[in-house]
């Protein structure tokens, strides 16, 4: 339902009308990276017990390093779901049928729920912790 907002609300404005599977993907990708990495970090710290996910590339700085790793670990594992579940093959015209349009509402719910839930967490984290 959330893909059938998201795809019927971007293809509905006229200036999407040549990258709006683009500009839905990056969309989605953003919000469910933001989900993946707030999942993963609870999971590691509170279960795993500080054990981490990462790659060891020794080349480039610190930062490049870090970037990669985000990259690699968080944001291509939502593209590729992405891509194989709603684009290949254009599944996404099956869900559009099967799913009524919400006007974006939900679509805007869930990515504005996805991107700040992390932070006001860690600010609640932080100032409960505080004290």
């Amino acid at each position: 339902m959330i893909w059938t907002d998201c795809i019927t609300n971007l293809r509905l404005k006229e200036s999407n009308n040549k990258d709006w599977k683009f500009k839905s993907m990056l969309a989605m990708c953003l919000a469910m990276t933001s989900n993946l990495a707030f999942l993963l970090s609870i999971l590691q710290r509170n279960i795993l017990r500080h054990y981490y996910l990462s790659i060891n590339i020794d080349f480039g700085s610190k930062y490049l390093n870090n970037v990669i790793n985000f990259l690699a670990l968080y944001t291509l594992p939502c593209l590729l779901v992405n891509y194989l579940l709603i684009f290949r093959n254009e599944r996404y015209v099956k869900i559009l049928k099967k799913y009524p349009y919400k006007k974006g509402k939900l679509f805007a719910g869930y990515f504005i729920l996805s991107l700040s839930l992390p932070i006001v967490l860690l600010w609640i984290g932080i100032i409960y912790f505080r004290s």
